[in-house]
């Protein structure tokens, strides 16, 4: 019989173990954290050089070992101090698809110290405009394709002091890059002998700023939420602990609690979520730096390409959103290629039916999927499922790490008994220290250390969480957070809309697509199409509505004035 969760997670933190607790002081308010994680992404990239030669990226025909990496972050670290004065503290943007340069900017810029903001790539040139200047980046570095989107906004930004283009051509053609942006390999330049490179001299403390990543908000505009060091060093060891939890409890293991079976020489992970997400950074790209994992990128996610990859690089885990999973299920290329390398299948963000679970138990014999839960404001995982409790609970999101407090609470903000359905909210180190300048919407969302998350759960006797509804008015489109409001504040803007109401579309692989309810000013006339391309030039092509339903009488609305979208789901989707 398996240990309980209980009993596992006392054994997995007792004194002396690799994921042992101590408790501190962080702004005020104790909280219980993990002893032996780095104290900061320096830290890291330092322990990542002594990985060698082994292979880190692979993008294409491309390839970069560790020690490379190493060394290109490092010289880029000290071009950044030396050519545009950033100093700790100062915010450097990046805005690209996941190309190798990514991750050696995102490492380059932790060692000065300066506060890394990744970008949406997918967003358009406005929506570009407004993160750097939320932010006040002092430099970015972006692809040619982003640069392209920004060259019309550049001009307006006063704090942006330094632009870095990166593959400014490439297979889509030669983009129309801004003359004052500098080429990445220009500023990297000619690289030092190997043993003159080291990291700039900068002191680098837990609860010092390490991240912006941008999540959606209540007025429909993206805020910050900013990282410490601890919140993102802290994500590696929970995943850890996760792992080994999920080992130990399976009734097939034969590792006793405490011990870490043998791992294969070198996992390789491959990528098909973007570094910009916090699980694309904090879960994938900072643990395989610190595990010296390979990581294979995509240029753009399809299945197909991710089945030859798989049997090409011999990949050990993949997984992304669920749909992604689903797809490489179902692509006509399963049967004819090698997938015996795969030893897991990961995937979050969106949720994932049950039926899942079972399609790869039965198309990866032994090989238990695992899911888990987790935000932007939690710097990626809160809870996790694996092995041997996703089976037995496929609907769960798991337990979560000891690090962590979760409680479902009543409209009151009064915690609930086991087992009632309420608001979920979460408190530990790894929630973030609030939204970059928004004090009103930080004390909204973070009171006395709890993040309210908005999600709908309820959490069981044993501490298995479910997520019964998500947050109010978000739909989830393959993984990419759709904030609806501001969807409907783009199409208040045609001057044909009276009223609007977008809602989320069930999709077989995308788990949801967006879709939009409107009513028109009398006598105004407008098309679907002519709606969508209205959407279409001011949000990112993932937010644009795939179906735009137009409706005669009044949206339905509670007495309070709320539009009823639950029910306009019930009365639309099942004839969709």
């Amino acid at each position: 019989m398996s240990p309980s969760v209980a009993e596992t997670n006392a054994a997995l933190t007792a004194p002396g173990q690799m994921f042992e607790m101590e408790e501190v002081s962080i702004r005020g308010l104790p909280y219980r954290v993990w002893k032996n994680a780095p104290p900061s992404l320096r830290t890291v990239l330092e322990l990542s050089r002594g990985y060698g030669e082994r292979t880190f990226l692979v993008y294409e025909d491309e390839r970069t070992s560790f020690e490379e990496h190493f060394r290109q972050a490092a010289t880029l670290a000290q071009r950044l101090i030396d050519h545009y004065g950033v100093e700790k503290g100062d915010r450097v943007a990046i805005a690209m698809r996941n190309f190798p340069e990514w991750a050696v900017a995102f490492w380059a810029a932790a060692a000065t110290g300066a506060i890394v903001v990744p970008l949406n790539a997918w967003w358009t040139g406005p929506e570009l405009e407004y993160g750097l200047a939320d932010s006040g980046a002092k430099v970015l570095v972006a692809d040619g394709q982003r640069l392209e989107r920004l060259a019309p906004h550049l001009s307006g930004l006063s704090e942006l002091t330094g632009v870095i283009g990166v593959r400014t051509t490439d297979d889509d053609g030669i983009w129309n890059v801004p003359p004052e942006a500098d080429a990445y390999q220009d500023v990297l330049g000619e690289q030092p002998a190997a043993a003159g490179i080291t990291l700039p001299d900068v002191t680098l403390e837990p609860e010092d700023d390490a991240t912006i990543f941008y999540t959606s908000g209540t007025t429909g505009k993206p805020k910050g939420a900013l990282g410490s060091q601890r919140n993102i060093c802290g994500n590696l060891l929970s995943l850890g602990f996760s792992a080994a939890r999920g080992a130990a409890r399976s009734a097939s293991s034969s590792t006793p609690i405490g011990e870490t079976a043998t791992a294969p020489a070198q996992s390789a992970y491959l990528l098909s979520v973007p570094f910009f997400h916090a699980t694309g950074c904090h879960s994938i790209l900072v643990a395989n730096t610190a595990a010296g994992g390979k990581l294979v990128l995509m240029r753009k996610w399809d299945p197909e390409r991710a089945l030859e990859l798989i049997e090409r690089e011999r990949i050990t885990i993949f997984g992304g959103v669920p749909s992604m999973a689903w797809q490489v299920l179902d692509s006509p290329d399963f049967q004819k290629r090698d997938t015996s390398s795969v030893t897991s299948i990961g995937y979050g963000g969106a949720p994932a039916p049950p039926e899942l679970v079972r399609r790869i138990e039965e198309m990866f014999p032994g090989r238990t999927p695992s899911n888990g839960y987790g935000l932007t404001e939690t710097s990626s995982v809160t809870t996790m499922n694996s092995g041997d409790d996703y089976l037995t609970h496929p609907d769960s999101v798991g337990t979560p790490v000891p690090i962590c407090d979760l409680k479902t609470v009543d409209p009151a903000g009064e915690e609930l008994p086991a087992g009632e359905v309420g608001e979920l909210w979460i408190r530990g180190p790894n929630v973030v220290k609030g939204y970059w300048h928004k004090p009103a919407e930080t004390a909204q969302t973070f009171s006395d250390g709890w993040l309210h998350t908005g999600d709908v759960a309820r959490i069981d006797e044993e501490g298995f969480v479910y997520i019964v509804d998500r947050a109010k008015d978000m739909v989830i489109r393959g993984g990419e957070n759709v904030y609806c409001v501001e969807v409907e504040a783009a199409l208040f803007e045609h001057p044909a809309v009276s009223d609007a109401a977008v809602i989320g579309i069930p999709h077989q692989v995308l788990g949801e697509e967006v879709g939009a309810v409107v009513t028109l000013k009398p006598g105004a006339e407008v098309t679907e199409e002519e709606l969508r391309k209205h959407v279409g030039s001011r949000l990112a092509a993932f937010k644009v509505p795939v179906r735009i339903w137009f409706r005669s009488e009044p949206l339905p609305r509670n007495p309070a004035g709320k539009i009823l979208k639950q029910e306009l789901r019930n009365e639309l989707v099942t004839r969709h």
